[in-house]
């Protein structure tokens, strides 16, 4: 530990800018650090700092851990980015008295963010000495915790504890990111927010985030359909091209989408492995009725099938074995018919004769079946 400034948040609960306010309580060098109750409380907090995972494309725009890359005009260098240029002069600062000044400049900038919350900040810069010379930047928020009390007497109990801030749900970011041990990436910082408030890497102005993984998967697919379209219409500017490029326009921007019935199996396999090669652990997701399956994209052909017959939809999933999990229900218990004496019933809408249709069996075969059920 080279530097590290501790500043304490304080909040009215209230909007306005007068009731938010902030004060620099300390800044300890490395052996104060050393001497210090807050390296017992952070040390092992900035070890799971450095080695939590983060997916450069997370499967949902919530992830807690994300990549954060500083954004520049194309043809322009890092160093025109501001947020960078703060962070770095944390870093190059030479003296105890002007890491404080820029540290309370950060401070300030996050005080300006919607929604601050009371807690403490703390500003580190420190050297992993096994693999680097140059510092990382540790910045963390501490909430106030609520309701916090402490062992009292056998006459009182408890006592209030107040200003009571936990390790369990500090904000972090590192600065700058280190993708694998040995390597930085400059670029780059990892931000973690233990709770879905966005107002820790809001302040971040300058910084974008990595796109999530269905984001990023779906462009790719637009892309796909856009060539497919091109290909498929070339030079053609009929009201039928306009028609489909429309129905593609609908189908791409709802939220909830029927499937499309536009490509062939092989043009669905070939798309897929596409997508497969760059992540090959992709997931993939639908509901079919009331049922949600999910699995990996590149189950999709292998055993995950989609099919239509009588009518209606269906999908076949294929395996060496079934597993329940959680309690006990009596499908566990069937012996289950070949699958073309399923196919006449998918369709028919009747639940009463999907009864009679039990193991295959005509209707009164299956009602002398039930008199051999134990009960």
């Amino acid at each position: 530990m080279q530097l590290l400034s501790f500043f304490v948040i304080s909040t009215d609960g209230e909007d306005s800018v007068s009731a938010k306010r902030y004060k620099h309580y300390q800044t300890l060098e490395e052996q104060d650090y050393e001497d210090s109750e807050i390296k017992r409380f952070l040390d092992d907090e900035f070890k799971r700092i450095l080695k939590r995972k983060v997916e450069r494309n997370p499967n949902t725009d919530t992830a807690p851990t994300k990549i954060g890359r500083f954004m520049v005009e194309p043809g322009y260098e890092l160093s025109s980015n501001q947020n960078y240029n703060l962070f770095q002069r944390l870093r190059d600062a030479d003296s105890k008295e002007r890491f404080i000044g820029i540290a309370d400049e950060l401070v300030h900038i996050y005080m300006d963010t919607s929604a601050v919350r009371g807690g403490a900040f703390i500003i580190a810069r420190a050297k992993l000495n096994t693999y680097f010379d140059e510092p990382f930047l540790f910045l963390l928020k501490c909430d106030f915790e609520p309701k916090i009390a402490r062992i009292s007497d056998e006459r009182n109990l408890i006592s209030h504890v107040e200003n009571a801030i936990s390790s369990r749900n500090i904000k972090s970011i590192q600065y700058p990111h280190m993708p694998e041990e040995g390597t930085l990436e400059h670029w780059e910082l990892k931000i973690h927010q233990a709770s879905h408030a966005r107002y820790f890497e809001d302040f971040l102005r300058f910084v974008d985030y990595e796109k999530p993984l269905p984001v990023v998967m779906g462009e790719q697919v637009l892309d796909m359909v856009q060539q497919y379209m091109a290909d498929k219409w070339q030079d053609d500017e009929s009201v039928e091209r306009r028609e489909e490029e429309n129905a593609i326009e609908l189908w791409a921007a709802s939220d909830k989408r029927d499937i499309q019935e536009r490509w062939t199996h092989e043009q669905v396999v070939e798309a897929s492995a596409a997508l497969i090669e760059q992540k090959p652990d992709l997931p993939f997701s639908f509901r079919l009725g009331d049922v949600l399956i999910k699995g990996k994209l590149s189950d999709f052909g292998l055993s995950v099938h989609l099919a239509k017959h009588n009518g209606r939809y269906v999908a076949v999933i294929e395996g060496d074995a079934f597993q329940f999990d959680k309690g006990v229900s009596p499908v566990e218990l069937l012996q289950p018919p070949d699958l073309v004496q399923l196919l006449p019933v998918i369709g028919t809408h009747k639940k009463e004769e999907l009864s009679g249709q039990w193991n295959g069996q005509p209707e009164g075969e299956a009602a002398a079946a039930a008199d051999d059920v134990p009960w």
